[in-house]
């Protein structure tokens, strides 16, 4: 069997807690909502388990607060086989929380998040020095916004300098340098990243679909600032390729029943990441990736919610999905 990819995340860990109701009230009004429970979460923490059950050998670099939450966060991503010994647990901090509120209706689910980063943002550049001996050893590298900034430019720049791709999922939205983004080869923005990052406007069509000349103007633009690929996330659009002068829609895989989209990029993001680098094409990788964030939303919660191989294997065979070759997944068993 061919060695499982290894991969390195380096990001946040977040306790989500997650009030649901059938309607957001408006300024000054209170409502009951349906029900409440906490899922462990975080951007980075999130892409971290979904490669690990996927099959990656996921080194996890972050830190949390040695508080009841940071050692709930940790013990998800322990049980999934991700490598935390890394992982800072700062003194005297509170742990990053994010404060979910998730409107259900009979068909569709939608967030609001408002995430206090906490002991993320004080990661520092000394406690993450050791990835800069041994980066060359993973295949591929994940960043998000959520740790501090100098922190993802420095690890971008020595996995650059080790020639491992790194892909950086832009969120919370913020205006990236062109110094970090020069540096990154897979840039899977949302429509409202990509749009903030650019300064170009994305608009949407009578079937809310996204515009292809401002689709083509925003990849321009992030190709003109070093990003090599664009792959922006349309939610229930599906997905994007942008390149030079076309557009490859990778469309939705469809669920019966969304019951919360919270970790939906995030599924995406690790699956396309494990993809990628058991050596799938483009096309092949998005697929997979579609058909992993596809079963996340199904289910509540963000870290619960991820999926294991062999179920993505399995919508894959029952959904007749051709695109992706399943001899390819045979490293991750």
């Amino acid at each position: 069997m061919q060695n499982r990819p290894r991969i390195l995340v380096v990001g946040s860990f977040v306790m989500d807690l997650i009030a649901t109701t059938e309607r957001i009230p408006p300024s000054g009004q209170t409502l009951y909502g349906k029900e409440f429970h906490m899922a462990p979460g975080g951007k980075g923490a999130n892409q971290a388990v979904q490669c690990a059950r996927l099959g990656a050998d996921v080194t996890m670099m972050g830190c949390v607060g040695d508080d009841i939450f940071g050692t709930m966060l940790l013990d998800t991503p322990r049980a999934a086989g991700v490598d935390i010994s890394h992982v800072v647990v700062r003194k005297g901090i509170a742990s990053g929380i994010g404060h979910v509120t998730l409107e259900v209706t009979e068909h569709t689910a939608q967030n609001r998040i408002v995430v206090i980063p906490g002991a993320n943002r004080t990661l520092t550049m000394e406690e993450v020095f050791w990835i800069h001996e041994e980066i060359a050893s993973y295949d591929i590298v994940l960043l998000q916004l959520e740790i501090p900034l100098e922190v993802n430019l420095a690890v971008a720049r020595w996995a650059k300098e080790a020639g491992v791709p790194v892909m950086l999922n832009p969120a919370p939205a913020t205006e990236l340098s062109d110094e970090l983004l020069e540096l990154v080869t897979y840039l899977t923005p949302n429509e409202q990243e990509a749009s903030m990052e650019t300064h170009l406007p994305l608009r949407v069509d009578a079937n809310n679909r996204p515009d292809h000349d401002d689709l083509l103007q925003i990849a321009a633009a992030l190709r003109e600032k070093g990003v090599e690929h664009t792959i922006i996330t349309l939610g229930g659009s599906g997905s994007a390729v942008v390149e030079t002068d076309s557009i490859r829609y990778v469309p939705c895989v469809h669920m019966e029943h969304v019951a919360d989209p919270t970790a939906a990029g995030d599924s995406f993001v690790g699956a396309l990441s494990v993809a990628l680098s058991v050596g799938m094409t483009q096309e092949q990788a998005l697929a997979f990736a579609s058909h992993t964030a596809a079963i996340t939303v199904s289910r509540m919660g963000a870290m619960p919610s991820l999926p294991l191989l062999q179920e993505v294997i399995s919508l894959l065979q029952e959904r007749k999905c051709t695109e992706v070759p399943l001899s390819a997944l045979e490293a991750l068993q």
